[in-house]
């Protein structure tokens, strides 16, 4: 990887960002020396980090076999959908339906630059990219409507993206934080658009207890311009509001349907997130 400060993309290489860390802590390669730094300190701090990262993505394939499968959902839309790393949503949904339309979204440079990975879809279905920011709802609806129809049911899939966006934002009008476009108010917006009978999945950070890698991960963010915003159980269970929680409810990413894991591995260690899956009502 470049070592200056920007490669030949325009992509800022001397700062940890959260999809190339992520990227790391999968074993990924789409990563840069500050990001792997950063990852081995976090390492460093916790070593169950890596296996939790890992668990969160395992959560979204178990949630989207239960969706794509006895769920009847055949479209999905991925937003802060990260590098691509196998499988991926769409390769696991089209595994079970291959008619499903999946639409993938992220605003990281290095996630456009490998976006080629994300469209080898079924010729029945359809996959697409869409560069935008989680903060822009409106800006992500108008574009994936090109390829979903919001009259029928979504699955809306925000994994480890929520404690990326502040409580507050910009905007002049109220979700009850104060802004139109703080985390609490960009969900809901997404999850006003979707018709009954779709679904959001979403993993958060707990704020319900502190650790030293979860301090030290949000120092260096903040510093980044970066934020990362640990929530409790009940900020978590607020992004479901319009929503029925599936069984088991709200839980550790390990504990939400193992039933359905694929070769994942499992030692009981504890995994700092909460994770659900929420029918819209």
């Amino acid at each position: 990887m470049a070592a200056a400060p920007f490669d030949a993309d325009g992509i800022d290489t001397g700062r940890p960002h959260p999809a190339r860390v992520y990227d790391w802590f999968l074993g990924g390669a789409h990563h840069y020396p500050a990001d792997a730094e950063f990852g081995t300190r976090i390492v460093a701090l916790d070593p169950t980090a890596r296996y939790g990262a890992r668990h969160n993505r395992w959560f979204m394939q178990r949630a989207t076999r239960h969706l794509a499968g006895p769920a009847g959902v055949r479209q999905f839309l991925d937003i802060g959908s990260g590098i691509p790393t196998e499988p991926n949503l769409h390769r696991v949904a089209q595994d079970l339906a291959p008619d499903a339309r999946v639409v993938y979204v992220d605003h990281d440079p290095l996630v456009r630059v490998h976006a080629a990975g994300l469209l080898r879809g079924t010729g029945a279905g359809a996959t697409a990219f869409v560069e935008a920011d989680a903060r822009d709802p409106e800006l992500i609806l108008e574009r994936a409507a090109e390829v979903l129809d919001f009259s029928r049911p979504v699955a809306l899939s925000l994994v480890a993206v929520t404690h990326f966006l502040p409580d507050t934002g910009t905007g002049t009008g109220t979700d009850g934080d104060g802004d139109t476009d703080g985390a609490h108010a960009v969900v809901a917006r997404l999850v006003d658009a979707l018709a009954p009978g779709s679904h959001l999945v979403l993993s958060q950070l707990s704020g319900d207890e502190e650790t030293a890698w979860v301090g030290e991960a949000v120092d260096q963010y903040t510093t980044g311009g970066v934020a990362l915003v640990p929530r409790t159980r009940a900020q978590t269970e607020r992004f479901f509001t319009g929503c029925a929680l599936l069984a088991p409810g709200l839980v550790q990413p390990p504990d939400w349907r193992p039933e359905l894991g694929v070769g994942e591995v499992r030692d009981g260690t504890r995994v700092p997130l909460y994770a659900g899956v929420g029918r819209r009502e």
